[in-house]
């Protein structure tokens, strides 16, 4: 079974070590899903977030974590009962994984799933050179989250993925995971580095023509913490799509452009689209954003 590993990876062209780390991520990943997929755990939470972009929906970036929302919520939500599920899937392509959760201390309930990084490559075939140039304990690590108490108001849909064989898996539609990603450029705090994969999806989503799943927004926007400093939003205004544009132009008042370009750039491929970046890059980015 290690030969579908093998080849997934070589689907991929990797040929650096970082290339070839990135390649084991995604399959992880893939693997993962194709995971809960059998465990039925589509069948209770939905995928977002820019892995979910990437996989299904074309984002030419690579995204490290896999992120969830429950359909309903329960706080009394764990990936216990699928960690077996995983640990099978990756077993039958000659991967150890260890998996560990995180003590919930939000309604975020988060899972690591870890490997080691040598092992992998000599499972895939990767040249012993290679393999052997990297510290014995080096791991693969991957996140994944859910949201245990989500904001009504989003929608989603079963969509297809074909590796490592066909698949469904629960997606929000674009419209809601753009509303997504609008809440998190609005809310998301900036303590040490902006989040430049943020504003690269923004564009990403602007590119596709995707609009804005208004009344989800509104529906995280009023779920946000009231704590929350950085967010300018006022509960009491209807969020019309000109008040959604005028917080994120607030944001982008704000923006620390270098930062955002700096943490991105690690996971692109075509940096030279990172040159037009500029605040008003960004405005004219937000005057082409359609909402429904």
């Amino acid at each position: 079974m290690a030969d579908t590993l093998t080849t997934l990876i070589e689907k991929r062209h990797p040929h650096s070590l970082d290339e070839y780390d990135q390649a084991l991520r995604e399959v992880i990943q893939e693997i993962i899903l194709l995971a809960l997929w059998r465990g039925k755990f589509f069948h209770e939470a939905a995928f977002y977030g820019g892995t979910a972009l990437r996989l299904l929906y074309g984002l030419d970036r690579f995204s490290e974590d896999l992120d969830f929302t429950l359909l309903a919520p329960n706080p009394a939500f764990s990936f216990n009962p699928w960690f077996e599920y995983i640990k099978k899937e990756l077993r039958a392509q000659g991967l150890e994984v260890m998996i560990e959760t995180k003590e919930k201390t939000s309604p975020v309930q988060s899972a690591f799933l870890k490997t080691n990084t040598r092992q992998a490559l000599l499972t895939i075939g990767a040249s012993d050179r290679l393999a052997f140039s990297i510290p014995s304990n080096r791991l693969i690590k991957v996140k994944f989250e859910a949201d245990t108490d989500p904001p009504a108001g989003f929608l989603a849909e079963n969509k297809l993925l074909l590796e490592p064989l066909p698949f469904t898996v629960n997606i929000l539609t674009p419209e809601c995971l753009f509303a997504g990603k609008y809440h998190a450029l609005l809310a998301r705090g900036w303590a040490n580095r902006v989040k430049g994969r943020d504003w690269y999806d923004l564009t990403f989503f602007v590119r596709r023509d995707i609009p804005v799943h208004l009344g989800y927004l509104a529906s995280k926007l009023k779920a946000t913490p009231p704590e929350t400093k950085n967010l300018a939003y006022n509960p009491d205004k209807p969020l019309t799509a000109d008040y959604a544009r005028e917080l994120l132009e607030q944001r982008i008042a704000m923006l620390d452009v270098a930062s955002a370009r700096d943490e991105v750039a690690p996971f692109v491929h075509d940096k030279d689209q990172l040159s037009l970046w500029t605040q008003d890059f960004f405005r004219e980015i937000t005057r082409k954003i359609r909402f429904c």
